[in-house]
C-alpha cells in the first residue's frame, strides 16, 4: 500500500498508519473505520468527552478509564478500545480528530477512493449528487466519495476540492473576477 509521505510525516498519521496496519492484519479495517466514525460523532455531540481528550489536567489513567467507558457504550471493537488506551497513555488524545482523518485517508487510498469536498449555495438533490459523483469519478479515474456542505455566501454554483485540486464554479468567484476585470 502506498501512503502519502505527508500522512506518514505527521504524528497523527503515524498513529493512524499503525492502527491501519493492525486493522489490516485482523481484517477489520471497515469495522475500525466505523468505530472511528462513532467516536467522532460522540466527540462532536459531547463537549465533556471532547474536554477529556484535550484537557491536560485530566490524568492519563482517568482519560483511559473515561474512554474505555465510552467505548463500551458505543460498542467499539477491542482494537479501537486498545488504541484509545495507547493514545491516552501517550498523552496523544488531543490528536484524535487528526488521527481519524488520517485513518480515513489511508483506508480510502487502499480502496482506491478519493474524497471530494463539495460546497454549494443550496443543498443538492440526490440526483444532482449522483450526477456529480459520476462526472468526478470519470474525471479522476477512481471512485469518488462526496462530502457536502452548504455555504449560502457562494450565491450559486459549486466549489469542489479533491486533494490539492480545486474547481471553483461559484457565482461569487465569477462576480469577483468580473469586478476585478472592470477595475483594470
Amino acid at each position: 500500500m502506498d501512503i502519502s509521505a505527508g500522512i506518514q510525516a505527521s504524528l497523527a498519521g503515524r498513529y493512524a498508519s499503525a492502527l491501519f496496519d493492525l486493522a489490516s492484519e485482523n481484517g477489520t479495517v471497515t469495522a475500525v473505520e466505523s468505530d472511528l466514525d462513532k467516536l467522532e460523532a460522540a466527540l462532536a455531540e459531547s463537549p465533556e468527552l471532547a474536554a477529556v481528550t484535550t484537557n491536560p489536567k485530566v490524568t492519563r489513567a482517568d482519560a483511559q478509564k473515561a474512554l474505555w467507558g465510552v467505548s463500551a457504550i458505543l460498542g467499539l471493537s477491542e482494537l479501537a478500545q486498545n488504541f484509545l488506551g495507547v493514545l491516552a497513555q501517550n498523552r496523544r488524545l488531543s490528536q484524535l480528530p487528526q488521527v481519524i482523518r488520517a485513518f480515513r485517508a489511508i483506508a480510502a487510498a487502499q480502496r482506491g477512493e478519493v474524497t471530494a469536498e463539495v460546497t454549494s449555495a443550496h443543498a443538492l438533490t440526490d440526483a444532482q449528487l449522483d450526477a456529480l459523483k459520476a462526472k468526478l469519478t470519470a474525471r479522476e479515474g477512481r471512485t469518488v466519495k462526496l462530502s457536502t456542505k452548504v455555504d449560502p455566501d457562494l450565491l450559486g454554483g459549486l466549489v469542489v476540492t479533491i486533494g490539492s485540486k480545486r474547481i471553483d464554479a461559484s457565482i461569487r468567484t465569477r462576480l469577483n473576477s468580473l469586478s476585478q476585470a472592470m477595475k483594470a
